[in-house]
């Protein structure tokens, strides 16, 4: 069953319909409650509603909604454990939903913004779309390897987002992506030492720090942008 959520009335995304996949992981609802919060209606779907890696899948629901939404929110994703780190298979799995599941996703709704003549895509990029893990930031973990599929999932929606924004700007359809850098999520105290030292504003991001990008990526604040990433990650790249 997909996630609804009711539309604050009066703000900037008032009457639009905005549709968020992986709806219901650690991003997944920062994201749908900031667009409900903006006035948007919000239909927010993960992996029980449609697998991303479904392109059929993905179409039924679509033609089952009452209204067609004028924002894609590209966030499904996964990861490997430091276990899977060099197995085929689930690099193959990460690739699979994380690029593949963007692409399906931007083309069954991407087509109909493009028939409607206006629309905003935001893929959810990473800080490792840009950069590689730096392994100094994990030593102290006995055995840790940062997993390569990830960042390089994260790369290529950075370049599908591009090629999209190329493609369907003269239609009215903006394509972007917000890259995160890392999140406060619990982790441990030398870590986080480690990882803040890098970057310029000392800390790493709250969920709060990512909504004002998103809506601006969403909304027509940004109309004149396309085919950008814009890393959001405290000055870590810089």
């Amino acid at each position: 069953m997909t996630d609804t959520h009711d539309a604050t009335p009066g703000g900037p995304l008032s009457g639009e319909v905005a549709l968020v996949t992986g709806a219901r992981g650690k991003l997944g609802p920062v994201w749908c409650r900031a667009l409900a919060e903006a006035g948007a209606e919000v239909i927010g779907i993960d992996v029980d509603d449609a697998d991303v890696t479904d392109r059929a899948a993905l179409a039924r629901l679509r033609d089952g909604l009452d209204r067609t939404p004028s924002i894609l929110v590209n966030n499904a994703g996964i990861d490997q454990s430091p276990e899977q780190a060099m197995r085929d298979d689930d690099f193959l799995r990460v690739l699979d939903v994380n690029l593949a599941g963007t692409y399906n996703a931007t083309v069954v709704f991407g087509e109909t913004m493009v028939a409607a003549g206006r629309g905003a895509i935001v893929n959810i990029g990473s800080l490792y779309a840009s950069i590689a893990p730096i392994p100094a930031l994990y030593d102290h973990m006995e055995g840790f390897v940062k997993p390569p599929a990830y960042g390089a999932s994260k790369a290529g929606v950075v370049q599908l987002t591009k090629y999209f924004a190329r493609l369907w700007g003269p239609h009215g359809v903006r394509v972007n992506a917000l890259s995160p850098g890392g999140l406060l999520a619990g982790q441990d105290e030398e870590f986080l030492a480690k990882y803040n030292a890098r970057v310029p504003l000392g800390r790493m991001a709250e969920p709060d720090d990512l909504t004002g990008p998103l809506l601006f990526l969403a909304s027509d604040a940004s109309r004149y942008v396309t085919g950008q990433e814009l890393r959001v990650e405290g000055g870590f790249t810089a």
